[in-house]
């Protein structure tokens, strides 16, 4: 059965209807009118998810119905698609997890949405600092036979890794994983820029959250910052909930990388939770304040990881006036997917598929009125 929706194309602010069957866009045409209230745009799209509203794809409680809850809950603020990310353990525990997240995709939708997992780690820096909040316990060196292991339990799923390119085994695995078609992002670091350059050459293609994870202090000229950000092949994500990167980073980033920039949440499962105290499995007591920002509770001025969502970011982008809805919808729709050269058949155009958001905007802020996967409505406040 065809479909329609009306509203203000996100990138021409015309007046549109958009009608799609199945999962399929058939037409995008002009109206007259200009009396719509909402706006159409493409469904958000998030590389780096570690959890939602209390669960966490990263906990040994995880259960097969938690991964369902919350792509759920995703779809609720827009993301019509998005990669559950595992940090590092032990083989075991993300065997585990890679195994309830397979299982909840036996269901279609759920499937569709979570078009691959992320692994973040354990292939990383052990140097405090870039290693982040990742156990040093289970930091190793690259190991393609692990991976394949893993790889087996997800059924091919695992579509991104970031790891550091300081190890030596790093140019060998970065050159499997391109062959296998898994996208390689440089993250958590301590490598030279030679060591950058070198894992550029061998394929990696992204850098996960550039700026965060990383030394307090640099080389001003020689650092893997800079080595990265002149790279011409590699896509940045940046977390921007206005407490990982300041605004004045964002702006250089964003004019460096104005192609190739992707938004990231990276949330944890403190995001969409009211402010409070609460525990978290990798650093203790964390505190939640009334702004979103998310640190230590006996330790404040270090942040504990995100607890906002890629529409949070989009707003704090727009509302400080440092990207327009357009562009910055686009680096957390369009964008994404382009980097990942999964599919093809992303974006509001004729003929891609229907994963589409209708949203207001309240007091310059994105409100989700309706989200639509693969052309079924799956949350709508409308």
């Amino acid at each position: 059965m065809t479909q329609s929706i009306k509203g203000i194309h996100f990138k021409t602010q015309k007046p549109v209807s958009v009608s799609f069957e199945k999962n399929r866009i058939l037409d995008i045409s002009e109206k007259e009118s200009n009396t719509d209230l909402f706006w159409i745009a493409p469904g958000l799209v998030d590389l780096q998810v570690n959890g939602f509203k209390g669960k966490d794809f990263n906990e040994e409680v995880l259960k097969v119905e938690d991964v369902k809850d919350i792509t759920k809950d995703l779809w609720a603020i827009g993301v019509t698609t998005y990669f559950p990310t595992l940090i590092t353990n032990s083989e075991e525990k993300i065997g585990l997890a890679i195994e309830k997240i397979i299982k909840a995709c036996e269901d279609k939708s759920i499937d569709e949405t979570i078009e691959g997992i992320h692994l973040e780690g354990p292939f990383l820096s052990m140097e405090e600092g870039p290693r982040g909040a990742h156990p040093i316990a289970y930091i190793k060196a690259p190991d393609w036979d692990l991976f394949c292991r893993w790889q087996s339990l997800a059924k091919g799923k695992i579509k991104m890794i970031t790891l550091s390119p300081e190890w030596p085994e790093s140019v060998f695995f970065i050159k499997k994983c391109v062959e296998s078609r898994v996208k390689v992002a440089i993250g958590h670091t301590a490598a030279s820029p030679s060591q950058i350059s070198e894992a550029v050459n061998a394929g990696a293609s992204l850098s996960t959250h550039l700026g965060n994870a990383a030394h307090a202090f640099l080389p001003r000229h020689a650092n893997y910052l800079w080595e990265q950000l002149a790279s011409d092949s590699l896509w940045t994500t940046m977390i921007a909930d206005g407490f990982h990167l300041p605004k004045s980073i964002l702006k250089v980033f964003l004019k460096v990388k104005s192609e190739k920039g992707i938004l990231v949440s990276d949330a944890t499962k403190f995001a969409g939770m009211k402010p409070g105290i609460y525990q978290s499995h990798i650093g203790g007591a964390v505190a939640l304040d009334e702004n979103g920002r998310l640190s230590m509770r006996d330790s404040p001025g270090f942040l504990a990881g995100s607890a906002k969502s890629l529409l949070d970011c989009i707003d704090h982008l727009t509302s400080n006036q440092i990207l327009s809805h357009e562009n910055a919808i686009e680096m957390a729709s369009v964008k994404p997917m382009e980097a990942m050269e999964i599919r093809t058949d992303c974006g509001l155009k004729i003929g891609n598929r229907a994963d589409l958001i209708v949203f207001g905007l309240e007091e310059g802020k994105i409100s989700i009125k309706q989200t639509i996967k693969a052309g079924e409505v799956v949350c709508s406040n409308i």
